[in-house]
């Protein structure tokens, strides 16, 4: 059966919300899924380094903290390098996802980010294909529960606003979260 693991850090609960929208998609591609909480001191469980090495796919998220991955991510990104030695992510299909405050926040950096590190593992990075939003009629009426509100075709960007996970980021952001995970999934059959 194919496998795909999601890792993740979320700072206030937004990030996580995104993370469980591309599980659900990745679920309903029919992949198997593992989830794994990055900690904030960057570190994940000695069992969630065997579900990465075993996945077909790894798909990273975390929060765009002052236009960068979050901090913890961060250092998590840096452990990968006992992997990177031994080529053990090579040829293993990779995406990305984030969320911000605003609406830019250079969320993109955040996406190079994990782009670079998956480059760095020899991975095949799985793009965003929802078409933007202002393509859509929603998007051009102003609807910000549209698919792909924000424009990233990298992988996915949401929007949080300063109120509880529970009540953002929007629908929309979450959909397209959901669509992404079913992408990587599909791909990662495909591939192999």
């Amino acid at each position: 059966m194919t496998t795909i693991s999601v890792v993740y850090h979320s700072g206030y609960g937004h990030t996580e919300v995104v993370a469980l929208a591309v599980g659900e998609g990745v679920k309903k591609a029919g992949a198997s899924l593992h989830m794994i909480k990055v900690g904030p001191d960057g570190s994940i469980l000695d069992a969630d380094w065997e579900h990465l090495n075993s996945s077909n796919a790894i798909i990273f998220g975390a929060p765009t903290y002052m236009g960068s991955v979050s901090g913890p991510f961060k250092m998590f990104m840096d452990a990968t390098s006992k992997i990177w030695f031994t080529k053990g992510w090579e040829n293993k299909l990779a995406g990305g996802f984030t969320n911000s405050l605003s609406m830019s926040g250079d969320k993109l950096n955040s996406l190079f980010q994990m782009a670079v590190l998956a480059a760095q593992h020899g991975m095949i990075w799985v793009s965003q294909a929802e078409a933007n939003a202002s393509t859509s009629e929603a998007g051009k009426s102003g609807d910000n529960a549209s698919i792909n509100r924000i424009g990233s075709y990298m992988g996915v960007m949401t929007q949080a606003d300063n109120v509880a996970p529970d009540q953002s980021p929007n629908s929309g952001d979450l959909e397209t979260a959901r669509r992404y995970g079913a992408r990587i999934a599909e791909s990662a059959k495909r591939w192999g």
